[in-house]
């Protein structure tokens, strides 16, 4: 792995654990929390896309061509996490007994709620941040030397770690399984980055408009989906 890439992966690091900076000041303002974790997010992905600039030119002999295959494979690699993340929920779900639901993201979407600004972090910066290290660094540096689909496991099961939600492990890697697919694919970093971004933007527009209501009554019939299919 390069020096680029250690640094890459330091700036991560340091922008995760910039709230700690807050606690040190005894700072408990939720306002300025939110504005402190949206400039630490934006400042991490600046400094990432300067260190990256040089490994993320691709010497593309045609452009048109290339440009057609990433948006056929986003489109289609969308369907493909959904799908992937629905075998994972069924699987949590009906064989290991864990609740559906996630607490990460209930907790984005309180924040989201009460700070719109916040959106952009889940929607857009997050998923490129991401995607450049699980996928770009640690699955590329991984694909050179292991074969892929070993390469794709190791890096979609630190990609489920990284979201602290160990119960929903297997529905994060299943997704990082497909990203990592899309990257080899199509050659390009941008078509996971879109499918990432547009499979964050849909589950943040659609709860923003679900009421926690309307949430917690869809809980309750996936519950009782599940009593149906395996009798309680």
């Amino acid at each position: 792995m390069t020096k680029r890439y250690w640094w890459v992966i330091i700036t991560y690091i340091i922008m995760q654990l910039s709230p700690l900076v807050l606690d040190v000041f005894g700072i408990r303002d939720a306002q300025i929390a939110v504005n402190f974790t949206i400039a630490s997010f934006i400042i991490a992905l600046i400094i990432t896309l300067i260190l990256m600039k040089p490994a993320m030119q691709s010497p593309w002999r045609n452009r048109d061509s290339q440009a057609g295959s990433i948006i056929a494979w986003s489109i289609l690699g969308v369907f493909l996490a959904y799908f992937a993340q629905t075998i994972s929920v069924a699987i949590e779900t009906y064989l290991f007994g864990v609740p559906a639901g996630s607490e990460n993201t209930q907790g984005i979407m309180n924040i989201a709620r009460a700070f719109p600004l916040f959106i952009i972090i889940p929607a857009l910066i997050a998923p490129i941040l991401e995607e450049i290290i699980f996928r770009k660094i640690i699955f590329g540096t991984l694909y050179k030397r292991i074969n892929f689909f070993f390469a794709a496991v190791i890096s979609a099961v630190i990609f489920g770690i990284i979201h602290g939600e160990p119960a929903h492990l297997l529905i994060y890697a299943s997704m990082g399984f497909v990203f990592s697919f899309l990257y080899v694919k199509t050659k390009s970093i941008l078509t996971p980055i879109i499918v990432h971004m547009s499979m964050n933007s849909i589950s943040v527009l659609v709860q923003f408009n679900l009421d926690p209501e309307d949430i917690e009554r869809m809980m309750r019939d996936l519950e009782n989906m599940k009593t149906i299919f395996i009798g309680g």
